[in-house]
């Protein structure tokens, strides 16, 4: 009892105490924000040292949780990264000491003695390629590459990336494992190749950035907390990829590719949510200082002579924008530039869009064959968007409204979803 009350709070306790929740659910996000931004370069700097994805892995996941559980109580570092850094190196050191080798002794002494002379993010963006070109490794399975890429450099799940290349979470998961034990037993290093390996090795970085944006994009609500800033971080490794190989047409014609797209992020929603088609766009909220850089790499592309699959990308999404701004239909020169698309990279996604290609260019009936000879997308949310579409400009409108209600129920995009139950599948898909 105190003041004549029982069981109640002092003066200001409650007050208190909101401040206190108010701080600690701040701190807890700068946690989470952090881990998301700064996931990537500390497994590099960590795996660049020991060998041992898994192991960084785990002392990541140590220096995380001990933010999480600090950083209320102490608040938060004036250099978060730099934070995590130290302490997950304190945890591989501790691991390696038990563990009792001579070998994860000497990277613990290394680990030590970076952490003295490099407490900060220096060579963040050398040991982030070094880590994606160890990933290259032909000592490592071809199919786990780009996966182990996305998950070791970017940080997402064995279940989204899995959602990525259309197979089982399980599945991945496995192999995402075999790869890192690969790499450890191996004793892969962490290395850019030498300049006559890199082209070889190229494809599978450029397919895993590709992967990450891909995954950013789809995200078009911006729903999901741990996509934040994964397309920023795509465009900078591209960025990045071209500075180390200014003369490899694919590495500028996918940066070309994911500028054309990124330029448009701002207009593709509404203020209430809704998705707004690209020819519905607003074009005065497009980036124009992405697009330019988009056309200047794509044009230095071309000059190389050696088209490729991300060029052909990149020429189809600045088709469309031409397209928009111009309002001029160039069904027939997409229709060509997607048969290209085919021949280089016959993935599900790229034939479902020469499918619609197709139809838009007026051959609708020959486009749902096309369709429907694809195999193995029946849980392929645009294949039966693209579905919609076709059956409605071949003239089978409650087909198509049977295909869009199916394409809405496989979207977890409340705005998509509206979207294609409103019928917005009549004017097109994009």
């Amino acid at each position: 009892m105190r003041d004549g009350r029982v069981g109640r709070d002092p003066p200001g306790a409650a007050a208190a105490r909101c401040l206190m929740e108010d701080a600690c659910r701040d701190a807890a996000a700068r946690a989470t924000l952090a881990a998301r931004d700064s996931y990537g370069k500390l497994l590099a700097i960590l795996a660049a040292r020991t060998r041992d994805v898994a192991a960084a892995e785990d002392a990541l996941a140590d220096a995380f949780a001990a933010a999480i559980a600090q950083w209320p109580k102490d608040g938060v570092p004036s250099n978060p990264v730099g934070w995590l850094l130290t302490v997950a190196r304190r945890s591989a050191g501790h691991a390696a000491a038990r563990r009792q080798t001579a070998d994860r002794g000497a990277a613990m002494v290394q680990m030590l003695d970076d952490e003295r002379n490099d407490p900060a993010s220096d060579g963040f963006g050398d040991d982030r390629l070094k880590l994606m070109f160890a990933c290259t490794h032909p000592a490592i399975a071809a199919d786990a590459q780009a996966p182990l890429m996305l998950q070791t450099v970017l940080g997402l799940d064995a279940a989204r990336i899995a959602a990525s290349f259309l197979v089982a979470p399980t599945s991945m998961g496995q192999r995402l494992v075999r790869a890192k034990r690969r790499i450890r037993d191996a004793g892969i290093a962490f290395a850019i190749p030498e300049a006559e390996d890199i082209p070889e090795r190229l494809s599978a970085v450029l397919s895993a950035i590709y992967a990450a944006y891909g995954t950013a994009w789809d995200d078009v609500a911006g729903a999901d907390l741990r996509l934040a800033g994964l397309a920023d971080e795509a465009i900078w490794l591209a960025r990045l990829t071209v500075q180390l190989v200014p003369d490899q047409p694919e590495a500028l014609g996918l940066l070309a590719m994911m500028l054309h797209c990124e330029a448009r992020r701002a207009a593709r929603r509404g203020p209430d949510g809704a998705f707004i088609a690209l020819r519905d766009q607003d074009v005065a909220l497009w980036s124009r200082d992405m697009m330019v850089e988009a056309e200047a790499a794509l044009r230095a592309a071309a000059r190389l002579g050696q088209p490729g699959r991300f060029q052909t990308e990149a020429a189809i999404q600045s088709l469309h924008a031409q397209s928009r701004m111009t309002g001029e239909r160039l069904h027939g020169p997409l229709m060509q530039l997607y048969d290209g698309l085919a021949r280089f990279a016959p993935t599900t996604g790229v034939l479902v869009a020469r499918a619609v290609a197709l139809a838009e260019n007026g051959v609708p009936d020959a486009a749902l064959s096309q369709l429907e000879a694809i195999t193995g997308a029946e849980t392929y949310q645009p294949w039966w968007a693209a579905r919609a579409r076709i059956l409605w400009l071949s003239g089978q409108e409650e087909a198509a409204r049977d295909a869009a209600s199916r394409a809405a129920g496989l979207s977890s995009d409340p705005g998509i979803r509206r979207f294609l139950l409103a019928g917005g599948y009549r004017d097109g898909l994009r």
